[in-house]
């Protein structure tokens, strides 16, 4: 017991022979703050303002809560008429390490609040006030509702409504609430016909409205973050010389779209977002103005009362269990009514032929009090979560778990656990997107939509026979947009393809390939859904691209070491080998393969400058380097075919692309989508294409209008070569072929052949536009250097990249009838068990973020384990 905050006060009081005597009361010292905001984390409570006023008041130990909110206006001078006080006490969680807000609303919680004064690791009583000017009361209807006043004789001709959208008017029916039907409909209720033992838990499933459009409620989704990945004046990216080697589950911000939107960015004020407006407390105008049920108050569905109940005891802090329920029967009661003897009831009923539940008795408030404070609350549900949230899911779908529980907590002041937070974003999703098995269903008919607005996209499907007549298992489908297969003609010959999983209800993989547009941005191209990666599905996969897509013979191919894929790409019946299609490995990735092996960031550092190396010469020198520290790790880098992986012996296949940043990129923005629907998934590409398509389209058009010949990331590049080209020394040996000998400001030399087009430095061949030692011989020769760029860079390139049109979907019920077989999920790609996803990601070197400090071992000083875990201990000691 804390002594300290224990005081007397001395009490006067008369007598009739006017005497006074003198009665020491004891009090206990209670600290008030006020003229600020109360602000929560996940641990502590705090009061916040740089105006906050601390008022020390000695309350006495038998005061009531009238008592002390008499005794507050009094100490802080607060205007009774004009404001209202409401009161937090800052309480102690059982641990004593963790507080959160308790509301002081009567007598019961004014002693709970003085008791504090009993724990050991309270060193002072805490009371948070909040000061709330009083709403002048109108005599008239309030939002579309009329007065209402209960009275103890009704007639049929009076009415009562609930609050808001759920509730409806509805004739009273005696003066208990019953008629003789519904009476009769009790007592078969009672005796246990017609009777669900429905539970309001977690366990029960989310009843999906059947008639609602999954595209439309997708559509309304994607209204909200139209453009928000395209940027219009962001600097083109350059992802071919400097590979990123951030984790790419986290992407930094790159010129290829804005970063990802930051949770709650479109919610600034969670409460106006998820606005309860039907519930009994909202509206004091509306039903008891104590914030209390009152009978005859009608719900538009069973679903309604039960959300409204729900909140009404998470408010109240208080827990319900439910008697009966069933299609026609609502009875709740008080769950500490044997303990307590709390009168706390609740019984509605339908309305006959109607789907309106109708309040016939009630008893309340609670009158129990708990015995301590609850970190989570019974009726605070996942059914309960994923209503609140549906709103801030449809703002931002990839709104985190941990984003979940902390607006919950904001919300109602419970701290509910991961499990449940993440059933009630799934509920969530499933409510707006639709389910997950119907979705592979619905994906034939979705499709059927795209091609009927968008003529000439490409879709192939795969599926499985079964044994049921008119059904097939799916296995594979890829579809490709009419503005991709057309714009990817004006693209550089460049295509760069990887996988990623998905985390929905099914297993799966998404593989996307990806172009490069002349400015240097991702090109979204194809995109399929398959059972994993394989040879078969890399085969198909590319097969497809071939046969649908392009037939453009050369393109570079980027990717990853998959051997599913390198065994694809040499595969003649394909039409993917050489000479039809040149394959290339992503540098980082090969850097990542070698630091795997050998576990030496500094060998690293000189694999990734011999990649890019656009000599010979220099790739000569850090292979030589390589060699002398490790030989082992030289023949490892040799058995590789130079070409596959090094810049100086690519001969200019891959314009100077290093990594696969450019599909990683996409695979980012779709990270969010890829745990929806798959139906969710096709239409998040194609609005997203639509969004990239609309916004470079106009920026290609405004730089044709103001006669730009080339592309930014072509001008910022030349801008600077000229600028260095004025610096050199040139000596011309043959005027007819043009061909020069220029020597830059280092020293070194090269030689330029105008007629050929080439430079000895080969940056000409790979970036496809010249390098500062042509543009320097252009110069001494009165030549158009501009004759030296690829027709992919120019401003009408761009614009005809850009200028295919995407057609906006019809709405649902205008797209054509599917009169093929019905396509079902495979059972071996479900997920089982619940909670989050186990991660199928195989982690490694590169999702090492940059700049964090990493163990070192003591005994063998590698990095990333200690000597604990050191395989080399026993040899080292």
């Amino acid at each position: 017991m804390n002594t300290n905050l224990f005081s007397s006060s001395i009490i006067f009081s008369s007598t009739k022979s006017k005497r006074r005597s003198i009665i020491s009361v004891p009090t206990i010292l209670v600290t008030c703050y006020y003229n600020g905001q109360i602000s929560r984390s996940e641990t502590d409570v705090k009061y916040e303002g740089s105006e906050t006023v601390i008022e020390p008041l000695e309350v006495p130990v038998e005061c009531t809560f009238q008592q002390l909110i008499d005794m507050i206006y009094l100490k802080t001078t607060i205007d009774k008429r004009r404001f209202k006080l409401v009161l937090i006490c800052k309480y102690p969680l059982r641990s004593g390490k963790k507080f959160q807000p308790y509301p002081v609303r009567d007598d019961s919680s004014v002693r709970k609040m003085l008791d504090l004064v009993n724990t050991p690791t309270i060193e002072e009583i805490e009371l948070y006030i909040k000061v709330v000017r009083v709403k002048a009361q109108l005599n008239q209807s309030v939002g579309g509702h009329a007065d209402i006043f209960v009275r103890d004789n009704y007639n049929v001709a009076q009415f009562d409504y609930g609050c808001g959208p759920s509730s409806g008017p509805v004739p009273d029916t005696g003066p208990n609430g019953d008629d003789e039907d519904s009476a009769d409909e009790e007592r078969n209720d009672e005796y246990g016909e017609d009777v669900d033992d429905e539970c309001d838990g977690d366990d029960g499933d989310v009843e999906v409205d059947r008639h609602a459009s999954f595209f439309r409620a997708f559509n309304q989704v994607l209204e909200n973050e139209q453009g928000i990945y395209v940027s219009a004046q962001a600097p083109s990216c350059d992802v071919s010389n400097h590979p990123d080697d951030e984790t790419l589950d986290e992407p930094s911000p790159v010129a290829y779209h804005l970063p990802l939107t930051p949770q709650f960015q479109h919610v600034e004020n969670l409460d106006n977002v998820v606005a309860s407006c039907w519930t009994p407390w909202v509206q004091p105008t509306t039903g008891n103005s104590s914030g209390e049920f009152v009978i005859g108050q009608v719900f538009n569905s069973k679903s309604d009362l039960q959300e409204a109940a729900k909140i009404y005891s998470i408010k109240a802090h208080q827990e319900y269990v439910v008697i009966a329920s069933s299609k026609k029967l609502l009875v709740l009661r008080c769950k500490k009514a044997e303990e307590c003897h709390c009168p706390w009831k609740l019984r509605a009923m339908v309305v006959k032929d109607t789907s309106l539940f109708v309040i016939n008795k009630y008893t309340g408030p609670h009158t129990c009090v708990n015995p301590y404070l609850n970190r989570d609350h019974h009726q605070l549900d996942s059914q309960l979560v994923s209503t609140h949230i549906k709103a801030l899911i449809q703002a931002q779908f990839t709104l985190s778990t941990a984003a979940i529980q902390a607006s919950v907590m904001e919300k109602w002041g419970y701290q509910i656990s991961y499990k449940k937070a993440l059933d009630g974003k799934h509920k969530a999703i499933r409510q707006l997107f639709g389910d997950f098995s119907q979705s592979y269903t619905e994906l034939s008919r979705l499709f059927l939509g795209i091609e009927q607005a968008n003529p000439g996209c490409a879709v192939v499907w795969k599926t499985c026979e079964t044994n049921m007549p008119n059904t097939e298992i799916f296995q594979r489908v890829f579809w490709s947009f009419k503005p991709s297969i057309e714009g990817f003609q004006h693209c550089r010959p460049v295509m760069s393809i990887d996988g990623t999983h998905l985390y929905g209800k099914y297993k799966g993989k998404l593989l996307i390939a990806m172009g490069c547009d002349g400015n240097n941005q991702l090109f979204p191209l194809a995109f399929a859904i398959t059972e994993g990666e394989n040879t078969d599905s890399w085969g198909w996969f590319l097969a497809c691209i071939r046969n649908q897509v392009t037939q453009r013979a050369g393109i570079c191919v980027i990717s990853d070491r998959h051997p599913r894929i390198m065994a694809a790409m040499v595969d003649p019946h394909l039409g993917w080998a050489t000479p039809f299609a040149y394959h290339r490995i992503c540098m980082r990735h090969f850097a990542s393969n070698f630091m795997t092996r050998f576990k030496d960031k500094i060998l690293k550092n000189l694999v990734c400058r011999a990649a890019l190396a656009s000599t010979e010469r220099k790739f000569k020198k850090h292979m030589n380097t390589i060699g002398r520290i490790n030989s082992k790790a030289l023949q490892w880098l040799e058995a590789v075919p130079f070409q596959l992986w090094a810049l100086s012996h690519d001969g200019g296949r891959r314009y100077g692309l290093m990594t696969t940043n450019i599909s990683e990129v996409f695979n980012s923005v779709l990270k969010g989508a890829r745990s929806l629907p798959v139906t969710a998934l096709v239409q998040l590409t194609f609005f997203r294409l639509n969004s990239y398509f609309v916004v470079r389209r106009e920026v290609g058009a405004n730089r044709l209008a103001s006669s730009e010949q080339f592309t930014p990331y072509v001008d910022a590049q030349i801008q600077g070569r000229v600028v260095k080209a004025g610096s050199m020394e040139i000596v011309l040996y043959d005027h007819v072929k043009g061909l020069f000998h220029v020597k830059s400001r280092s020293g070194r030399t090269h030689r330029v052949n105008l007629h050929e087009k080439t430079c000895t430095c080969v940056k000409t061949l790979i970036y496809g536009f010249p390098c500062s030692h042509i543009i320097s011989a252009c110069q001494h020769r009165c030549v158009d250097f501009r004759l030296f760029v690829e027709g992919y860079y120019t401003t009408k390139s761009y614009y005809d990249t850009w200028a295919p049109l995407f057609h906006p979907i019809f709405n649902e019920d205008e797209w054509p009838l599917y009169d093929g077989t019905v396509i079902v999920p495979p059972e071996s790609m479900r997920r089982f068990g619940s909670g989050r996803p186990k991660s199928t990601r195989l982690h490694n070197e590169m999702d090492v973020r940059e700049g964090k400090t990493l163990i070192t071992c003591e005994l063998c000083k590698q990095l990333g384990h200690n000597r604990r875990s050191c395989k080399n201990r026993n040899q080292v000691q």
